[in-house]
C-alpha cells in the first residue's frame, strides 16, 4: 500500500510524429492558466457531489457514504487543477495533469494528451447551467474526419482564460493553413518554370526538323530537273546524229 502506482496515458502515435517534427514543437506559443479557477472550481464540484449525495440518499443510502468522503474528494479536486498544464506549440496542443486516484494512499495518475493541430476541427468553450453560477468554464477540442467518434474529443474543465486560449489556437491554425497554401502554390510554380525551357526547346528542334526536311525536298526537286534536262540534252544529239 506504501508504493505509488503510476498509470500514464499517453497518445503514442501522436507523440512519435511530434518528436519527428524536432525541437521547434518543444516551444510554448501560449499557456491556459488554472490558478485563478481554483476555488470555483472545487465549490462547483463539491455542490455537485453533495446533489449526487442527496439524490442517492434517497434512493439506496449509498449518499452516507459520499458525505463522508467528501473531504478527500476536495484534496483530489485541489491536487488535480494545481497540475494541471495546457498549452501550445507550434504543433500540437499539450494537456497534462498528476491526480491522485480516488484513495490517494494507492498513488497518483499521470495523464499526458498530444493533439495535432492538423486534426483539430475547432475549439468549444463550454458553460453548463450550475457552471455558470460559479464562473467555471470547459474548453473541449473537437477532432477533424470520421474514424473518431464525439466522444474521442478532449474536454478540459477549469480553464481561467479559455476564450484567449481558443484564440491563440485558431490564430496558428490560420497561420499554418496560409504556410500550406503558400507551399502548394510555391510547388505548383517550380515544374511549371522547370517545364517550360524544354518545351521552348522542343518547338525549336521541331522546327529545324522541319526547316531541314523543306532544304531536302528543294535539293530533290533540282536533281530531278537537272536529269531530266540531262536526258532531253541526250535524246536531242542521238537525233542529230541520225
Amino acid at each position: 500500500m506504501g508504493t505509488i502506482n503510476e498509470v500514464i496515458e499517453v497518445d503514442g502515435l501522436e507523440a512519435r510524429l511530434l518528436d519527428l517534427e524536432g525541437g521547434e514543437s518543444d516551444a510554448v506559443l501560449y499557456a491556459a492558466s488554472f490558478v485563478e479557477s481554483e476555488e470555483k472550481f472545487v465549490k462547483y464540484n463539491t455542490v455537485q457531489w453533495v446533489l449526487y449525495s442527496l439524490l442517492l440518499i434517497l434512493a439506496w443510502g449509498i449518499g452516507f457514504l459520499m458525505l463522508l468522503y467528501l473531504p478527500v474528494r476536495r484534496f483530489v479536486l485541489r491536487t488535480d487543477i494545481r497540475s494541471r498544464k495546457l498549452y501550445l506549440t507550434p504543433n500540437s496542443i499539450v494537456y497534462k495533469v498528476t491526480r491522485p486516484v480516488p484513495f490517494p494512499c494507492f498513488g497518483v495518475l499521470q495523464k499526458e494528451k498530444h493533439v495535432l493541430l492538423q486534426n483539430v476541427a475547432d475549439v468549444v468553450v463550454e458553460q453548463g447551467y450550475l457552471q455558470s453560477h460559479f464562473g467555471v468554464y470547459s474548453l473541449r477540442i473537437e477532432n477533424i474526419g470520421v474514424r473518431r467518434p464525439p466522444s474521442d474529443d478532449v474536454k478540459i474543465q477549469g480553464v481561467a482564460n479559455p476564450h484567449a486560449f481558443r484564440k491563440a489556437i485558431m490564430m496558428r491554425l490560420s497561420n499554418m493553413r496560409n504556410e500550406m497554401f503558400s507551399t502548394q502554390v510555391s510547388t505548383l510554380d517550380v515544374p511549371h518554370m522547370m517545364m517550360s525551357p524544354s518545351k521552348s526547346l522542343r518547338q525549336d528542334s521541331t522546327s529545324g526538323e522541319l526547316l531541314l526536311l523543306q532544304k531536302l525536298e528543294e535539293v530533290g526537286n533540282s536533281v530531278k530537273k537537272i536529269q531530266s534536262l540531262f536526258e532531253e540534252q541526250q535524246s536531242h544529239t542521238a537525233e542529230s546524229t541520225d
